[in-house]
């Protein structure tokens, strides 16, 4: 699904009563002329009710336009990063336009509508004001976690706007975490020295399973190239790896496909993560679709969480770990410890 899709199928659109003047609200709502919209006093009334029904909404889903009032910017979970020792997440979207069969969004958020916070200046407030209170290390910003960095850009203008942001601040060091094509805004500007565009990627067999309506591993690998070829910092991610019996065949024909198509010399960093979920997020995914045949797996629950059975999960990462460094130095792989 692409960004006109997206257009398409938004037909309300909630707007909180305090932003309506917002020029980034009139802006949007100039792009959906014929959605239905809908005043709220807080996003929260409509986005946060119980009793929703995730997988139905996730059909034909709202748009809301809310501001952010608070923790514009917060620390990253532990062993969540790419070497730096100050990490911090921030999202200008709740949820995604795809829909990752093992995404724990779903299991999160009672409501598969998309929230977006216009007010990009008081999020970028509070990130020059954590790299000053650092000003002599680096200070690493994660987008991405809870949404794709890059998928809704014709609609929101993230990266227009961030990465002029970016640019001045000496220290800080921004990540755009995606699996969107939509890269025009990246190819239409200089590449910027510390800022890693970094794709997550799936072996194709798998994508086509659990990754729906998200661009093909093609298109997504097409979409990297052409960042790395202007120059930009490019990382993959490789999460969450995902079993079925004969993963070692696909995972090597996967990795030979990634790294036969890009310059592995140039990338900034390859990350692997597991298949991990907290329980209740789990409970929630698998009453949702309980036909998925991803959460039959041999999956066993461990100190709150679902995972895979400790010595297959060690296994896997051994395997994969193994085949990345055959292409890269151990200086820029960094698996996720979560």
């Amino acid at each position: 699904m692409d960004s006109e899709a997206f257009q398409t199928m938004i037909d309300t659109i909630y707007i909180e009563e305090a932003i309506l003047e917002h020029p980034r609200v009139q802006d949007i709502l100039a792009r959906f002329p014929n959605a239905a919209r809908i005043h709220c006093q807080r996003y929260g009334e409509v986005f946060n009710p119980k009793s929703q029904n995730f997988r139905l909404q996730k059909r034909k889903p709202a748009l809301i336009l809310a501001q952010k009032h608070q923790h514009f910017a917060l620390p990253a979970p532990a062993g969540y990063g790419i070497g730096a020792r100050r990490n911090y997440y921030f999202s200008h979207v709740l949820n995604c336009l795809y829909d990752c069969r093992y995404c724990f969004l779903q299991g999160m958020y009672q409501s598969a509508h998309y929230v977006m916070f216009v007010n990009y200046e008081d999020f970028q407030e509070n990130i020059k004001q954590l790299c000053e209170a650092s000003p002599d290390e680096p200070v690493h910003f994660f987008s991405g976690y809870d949404c794709d960095s890059l998928a809704l850009e014709p609609v929101t203008g993230f990266a227009g706007h961030f990465l002029p942001f970016f640019a001045k601040l000496p220290n800080a060091w921004l990540e755009l975490r995606t699996k969107s094509t939509q890269v025009r805004s990246l190819l239409n500007r200089g590449p910027l020295p510390r800022c890693v565009v970094a794709f997550s990627l799936s072996p194709h067999g798998f994508a086509e399973k659990v990754e729906a309506k998200a661009p093909s591993l093609q298109r997504r690998l097409d979409a990297l190239c052409k960042c790395q070829q202007q120059g930009w910092l490019i990382g993959l991610r490789f999460d969450p790896l995902l079993y079925q019996q004969d993963y070692q065949q696909h995972y090597q024909a996967f990795f030979a496909q990634v790294f036969a198509k890009i310059n592995p010399d140039l990338l900034h960093s390859v990350s692997l993560g597991v298949f991990r979920l907290p329980e209740n997020f789990f409970k929630k995914m698998h009453s949702l679709y309980p036909e998925e045949k991803l959460f039959s797996s041999p999956l066993e629950r461990q100190q709150g969480m679902v995972s895979y059975p400790k010595a297959l999960e060690q296994e896997m990462v051994d395997y994969c770990t193994a085949q990345i460094l055959t292409y890269i130095p151990a200086s820029k792989f960094f698996p996720c410890t979560l």
